[in-house]
């Protein structure tokens, strides 16, 4: 914000009052009568926690903040980045946040929990999450990962994940094995760890893996029975839609906006964001450019508004979910989608 001097100030209030007393009144009021003004009303404050630290899914964010999109819609956004990649939803749930950057799966078992979350917008509308194998391995189809080693985060939908793609293709799943790798997926299979891993995004640690000379091939679980379900979406609680409708609806607005401007601006808007996050989250900019190129078709909603949801895939993954046991009951997509766009 640009920081007036003394001397400026003064000469616009002298420039504003001369142009005062130049004109007439107006018609039926006393010359020098003080005309009250409207109170501009204060901006609706909005928290959203980030699911990562910043990066190119985000761009949009950053961008409807630049361009004043945010403003237009008199909000005030405020982002905040978790300690924990689990955090964001529970944060919504807790109501510490009026939103999150979350995932469709762990929405859907939050609701199945009886945690009264709800998703608002789909952000990025197919799964960025695949089983990658070195290209060295040989193992470039799911049956032939039948026996091995699978590095994963130790979280069961990434489990049910290789199951149900090696089950597909017709491979035997009963003998494959998984070690917990927490999040190194990079170097478990840099350093060739385990066989396989999953857990991994076609966006970052394929990009990342493939920068540092470890070419990897890609088994897409959609293409093997998995729901083409949608990476990331914003969620929120039952209790702050049923408060804040209004302010939500303006902030998936200028998102739209934002993401527009991203599509048009891109490299405009990844050089802002590597330098907001030089000092404390360092980007490589090659990474984050191939991220974004890579990210935008699959955020892209077509005819229908950025961020729009449908009940059928919230209905497939639901019963993918319930065959998998990752939920013990139904969810009806009605109570754990919104659409707020239009």
């Amino acid at each position: 914000m640009k920081k007036w001097t003394k001397t400026l100030i003064m000469m616009s209030l002298a420039a504003a009052l001369a142009a005062c007393g130049s004109q007439p009144a107006a018609p039926g009021k006393e010359e020098g009568s003080a005309q009250p003004e409207k109170a501009a009303a204060e901006p609706v404050e909005l928290t959203l926690a980030l699911d990562w630290y910043p990066n190119a899914v985000h761009s949009f964010l950053y961008a409807a903040e630049e361009q004043g999109y945010f403003r237009d819609e008199n909000l005030k956004v405020n982002l905040q980045m978790p300690s924990d990649a689990n955090d964001p939803l529970r944060m919504v749930g807790a109501g510490k946040v009026d939103m999150a950057i979350s995932y469709q799966p762990q929405v859907v078992q939050a609701r199945s929990e009886d945690i009264g979350v709800v998703s608002i917008a789909a952000l990025v509308r197919h799964p960025l999450n695949v089983i990658m194998t070195r290209k060295d391995s040989g193992l470039d189809s799911p049956e032939k990962l039948a026996g091995k080693n699978i590095g994963y985060p130790s979280v069961p939908l990434d489990e049910s994940i290789v199951r149900t793609v090696v089950k597909e293709a017709g491979g035997d799943d009963s003998g494959l094995s998984f070690t917990d790798i927490g999040f190194d997926i990079i170097p478990a299979l840099t350093a060739k760890k385990v066989d396989a891993v999953v857990g991994g995004y076609i966006n970052h640690e394929q990009v990342i893996l493939e920068k540092h000379g470890v070419p990897v091939h890609v088994i897409k679980p959609s293409d093997f029975g998995v729901p083409d379900y949608y990476e990331l979406v914003i969620a929120t609680s039952d209790d702050t839609l049923a408060k804040k409708e209004e302010a939500l609806a303006a902030f998936l607005r200028a998102a739209a906006k934002g993401q527009a401007y991203v599509q048009e601006h891109k490299e405009e808007v990844l050089t802002s964001l590597l330098a907001k996050q030089a000092k404390e989250f360092p980007l490589e900019e090659d990474v984050e450019t191939r991220s974004l190129d890579i990210l935008l078709p699959l955020m892209d909603a077509g005819s229908e508004p950025f961020g729009s949801q449908s009940a059928e895939s919230y209905q497939k993954l639901i019963d993918w979910m319930l065959q998998e046991k990752l939920i013990a009951k139904e969810v009806k997509p009605e109570d754990v989608m919104r659409n707020l766009t239009k």
